[in-house]
């Protein structure tokens, strides 16, 4: 796999080059925001530059991160992973409304790190294979009160207006809304939806599950059923 490193400490970059090259990757090392805008831009032959993922440091010298990948996002549709120090849930859903697939926290181990890359991939792989989610086929649109999920195109509607997901954050919905009023355990959400059983996810699913709450502005859509996991409440008609 192709993975564009936007890393401006060389440093840092060489060691995870050097790791990342032992399991199969061809890395593309920017060291700034410019330079990885300018490494997703198509050639002067017009062809688009293939990356598997794209590993994005929030602490770049000329930009802010965020600001980084939210112009990265309408460039490309290349799964993004945010790497950063900032911690806190709410730099954890700013990137991910910015359209980040997942967020990696500093200092990380780099087991971890590979694991989130291959599970972002996977993903990736999956739904390109079967051309969106469940429901392509038939042109399946789940209705839960004012909210629309679109299967086959992978579009949700509040009340008639467009509210952009990212990957990850629509299959979550979708898979709970098939089913509403059913409890998801915590494992079976990871498993579906990064298609892997390794236990780090469940931070990611807690923040993926708030930033769904806060995009469709319905804290109550989606309840937390403590030491289970989760449920959909459909709303009232």
């Amino acid at each position: 796999m192709r993975l564009l490193l936007v890393e401006d400490d060389d440093h840092v970059a060489a060691a995870l080059s050097a790791i990342l090259a032992k399991h199969g990757f061809t890395v593309t090392h920017a060291r700034n925001g410019e330079e990885a805008l300018q490494a997703v831009l198509p050639t002067a032959q017009g062809e688009r530059p293939s990356y598997g993922v794209i590993l994005l440091d929030l602490g770049l010298p000329d930009q802010d991160g965020y600001q980084v990948c939210g112009r990265i996002r309408k460039l490309t549709t290349t799964p993004v992973i945010m790497v950063t120090a900032r911690g806190d849930v709410r730099s954890r859903i700013h990137g991910l409304n910015l359209g980040a697939d997942d967020y990696v926290v500093k200092p990380y181990d780099p087991g971890e790190l590979l694991a989130r890359i291959h599970a972002v991939s996977r993903r990736r792989t999956g739904a390109e294979e079967a051309g969106g989610t469940q429901g392509a086929a038939d042109g399946t649109v789940l209705r839960l009160g004012a909210v629309a999920i679109e299967l086959p195109t992978r579009r949700v509607s509040v009340d008639g207006e467009s509210v952009p997901l990212t990957r990850k954050e629509f299959d979550l919905l979708a898979l709970l809304a098939q089913r509403p009023g059913v409890v998801f355990r915590r494992e079976q959400i990871i498993s579906e939806v990064w298609h892997t059983s390794w236990e780090g996810t469940g931070r990611t699913l807690e923040v993926h599950v708030a930033s769904l709450r806060s995009k469709l502005r319905m804290p109550a859509l989606i309840e937390t059923v403590r030491g289970v996991g989760y449920r959909l409440v459909a709303p009232a008609a």
